[in-house]
């Protein structure tokens, strides 16, 4: 089979080995700007909207995709010499892959190159729409203060250099500043990361910023920008050598850069569009009045599902989140988890079947075709685990409820955050807070709740003796017999409670 490079050009040929866009690329306009261009993205908003776009009457709801950041070079330069172009593989439980090209990404950009570009595609009539997957980290929220953080070098540089700016906080208030400068209609920005109430924290982070950049531009911002709140969901691992290689032998598709993910997809969005918005409910999206019971559903079983698995499964040595999920006693711990601190806490649920919907994540996460790297689950956990992890604690310390198996995972990271599995091999910690992370778990080897001082991560919760007092004694526990006995005996409850 002749491999064929990813294309337009190429596009008639590929469709005869896997399905590619049916609509003609060249008309569509562009009706959304997106940055952060990376795997889920492609994989949720993008391929939700080139469904979207096999629709013939549907033509203004193109994306043109911005990378931000000197490290998204590689994605930018992919997308042009592919014209936006890249393979979906759905990778199903039973390994079956499902192969399509997706063509929802009509323009790319490359903001350090061209930020003018940038700022002036984002104030375009056409635009009506903003989205964002900036990670948790990119929202520059401050655990301790709940605040902006106004120390952060490249927002010094943005307020000193306003015209070429470096954060999304930057590129947004230029390109606000200049749609009312042309008197145009306001837009929609759509935080697609996972944060609770994403559109909230976009908006209150946003204007924070303004407020110190551009203050006479806060009441125009007010009234013609909406934020709508949105909960997002689909597994989407990091693309290997080995997928790319296997999408040329068994498709003869030269891909740069596939993107790899499970079958399950989920988008609920509020519906608050200040300038419309494509009908993505054709295409199994929810639009709702209020998304924060599912938000918080799925931020605190699936994503923190996630870091306990990743955290606990690095420990142990395992390199992928299906070895933890496939291992017994590690299963059982985040199933405990779910069922005895998360669920009890979550709230107005209806039509959900909590359960059911827990049985499900724990299959998904045992995906074994998946693979999804552990290193990447707990890459800024530093940003994640307030938001994922610590509004089930302080839910529970609230209600005098089980903190015991939270307590368990923070003691867990701390050690982690030694740098070393529990067989002294290294691990690669990539987190914006890396050392400062390393200096306090080092520091806990000698007094195990200094670790919960670092406000910037956890608030004030060392101020909870309950906390404290739960956390030290999982800490000193697994220091003693190791993460793997420990949760062995946790669910067997042999451990002394608590």
């Amino acid at each position: 089979m002749k491999n064929l490079k990813l294309n337009s050009k190429n596009l008639s040929a590929i469709a005869e080995r896997v399905k590619v866009p049916t609509y003609d690329r060249s008309t569509i306009k562009t009706g959304i700007v997106h940055v952060g261009i990376g795997g889920f993205h492609r994989a949720h908003q993008a391929y939700y909207t080139d469904q979207l776009l096999h629709n013939e009457n549907i033509k203004d709801w193109g994306i043109c995709g911005v990378a931000l950041l000197d490290f998204d070079t590689k994605i930018y330069q992919t997308l042009k010499n592919q014209d936006g172009l890249y393979t979906l593989v759905v990778k199903e439980l039973d390994g079956t892959l499902t192969k399509q090209v997706i063509g929802s990404i009509v323009e790319y950009l490359f903001a350090p190159q061209n930020p003018t570009a940038v700022i002036e595609k984002m104030a375009s009539p056409e635009v009506k729409i903003i989205t964002l997957t900036i990670t948790e980290g990119g929202y520059n929220y401050n655990e301790a203060t709940k605040a902006f953080d106004f120390s952060n070098l490249s927002i010094i540089h943005d307020l000193e250099y306003p015209k070429t700016p470096k954060t999304i906080f930057g590129y947004l208030t230029q390109a606000l500043k200049l749609r009312k400068k042309l008197g145009l209609k306001g837009v929609t920005i759509q935080s697609c990361d996972n944060i609770q109430g994403n559109g909230d924290m976009t908006k209150k982070m946003l204007l924070s910023y303004i407020r110190k950049a551009e203050p006479e531009l806060v009441s125009w911002v007010e009234t013609n920008v909406s934020f709508p709140n949105a909960m997002v969901d689909r597994i989407t691992p990091v693309t290997s050598v080995e997928d790319i290689t296997h999408l040329k032998e068994t498709s003869g598709i030269d891909d740069a850069w596939p993107v790899v993910c499970e079958s399950f997809k989920q988008w609920i969005i509020e519906d608050d569009f200040v300038a419309g918005r494509p009908p993505w409910e054709k295409v199994g999206v929810q639009f709702v009045e209020d998304v924060e019971p599912f938000e918080k559903m799925k931020l605190q079983l699936l994503n923190a599902g996630h870091s306990v698995l990743g955290i606990l499964g690095a420990l142990i040595g395992y390199n992928t989140i299906d070895e933890a999920a496939n291992n017994k006693s590690i299963k059982n711990f985040l199933k405990i988890y779910m069922r005895d601190e998360v669920a009890p806490i979550l709230r107005d649920l209806k039509g959900v079947d909590l359960e059911s919907y827990e049985a499900t994540l724990l299959e998904r996460f045992g995906n074994i075709y998946i693979k999804d790297q552990i290193e990447r689950i707990c890459s800024e956990s530093s940003s994640k685990i307030p938001i994922f992890i610590l509004p089930t604690v302080k839910a529970q310390l609230k209600e005098n409820g089980s903190i015991t198996y939270a307590a368990f995972v923070i003691a867990a990271w701390c050690k982690y955050n030694l740098g070393k599995d529990e067989y002294q091999k290294p691990l690669v910690i990539k987190d914006v807070m890396a050392n400062i992370l390393h200096e306090q778990a080092l520091k806990a080897t000698n007094k195990p709740e200094t670790f919960l001082q670092l406000e910037t991560v956890f608030g004030g919760l060392s101020a909870s003796n309950t906390f404290v007092k739960a956390y030290a004694k999982a800490y000193n526990d697994i220091v003693k017999y190791g993460v793997e006995k420990c949760v062995k005996e946790m669910n067997n409850k042999v451990l002394t409670e608590i």
